[in-house]
């Protein structure tokens, strides 16, 4: 199984102090082994393969809105909510290629992630990508039991479709901006998977 290699300084030193339990303290060893089991778990980054073509998911989870709105960095957009529950895959992925174009940190509160007030509230990572199709927007958000976004990137970057690019450690949600005419195939209460659903298609590829 592949891991998030943020989660490695967790997983070793579980992993040390189940090794010395079972040396010093087996009993110990015993409450451990569970915790050990559920670090690898929650930083497991399985390799996906997208459905189709189209913009593809930037996250596990369940779409909590599909609505329209507008942005400074995309104009008007079609906004898509994922929530990911402490038991998703947390690593966040590029829905399409493109090259970064903006990055914004904004501190701010821990409401829970599937609040639609969350998106505007939260502590959260912005990710503007330039693509073929015109702006796009990602926005990693930390909810109740999130305590750190991970974005690996930096102003310039090239991203291709599919490729990992941060994680959210707990629960927490990501929202995607996407072109006005985005055409969506997907509905609110479906679950998606980062890297493979397709969200949907614009209409020169329809």
């Amino acid at each position: 199984m592949k891991i998030a290699h943020e989660g490695f300084p967790l997983i070793g030193f579980v992993f040390f102090m189940f090794i010395g339990s079972l040396l010093f303290s087996p009993p110990v060893g015993f409450f451990l082994a569970p915790l050990l089991g559920l670090a690898v778990w929650f930083f497991r980054d399985p390799d996906r393969a997208p459905d189709g073509p189209g913009f593809i998911s930037p996250a596990d989870g369940k779409v909590v809105e599909i609505v329209r709105t507008a942005h400074p960095f995309t104009g008007e957009a079609l906004k898509i909510g994922i929530f990911m529950n402490p038991l998703d895959v947390h690593v966040n992925r590029s829905p399409y290629g493109g090259t970064v174009d903006w990055l914004d940190y904004v501190p701010g509160k821990k409401l829970p992630a599937f609040r639609p007030k969350a998106s505007e509230l939260n502590e959260r990572m912005c990710v503007g990508l330039k693509t073929e199709h015109g702006p796009v927007l990602l926005v990693q958000i930390a909810g109740f039991l999130a305590r750190r976004i991970v974005c690996r990137l930096r102003k310039g970057d090239a991203l291709s479709r599919g490729e990992r690019f941060g994680m959210i450690k707990l629960g927490s949600k990501v929202d995607i901006y996407l072109p006005p005419e985005f055409l969506a195939q997907v509905r609110q209460g479906e679950r998606v998977f980062a890297g493979k659903t397709v969200l949907g298609v614009m209409p020169v590829e329809k």
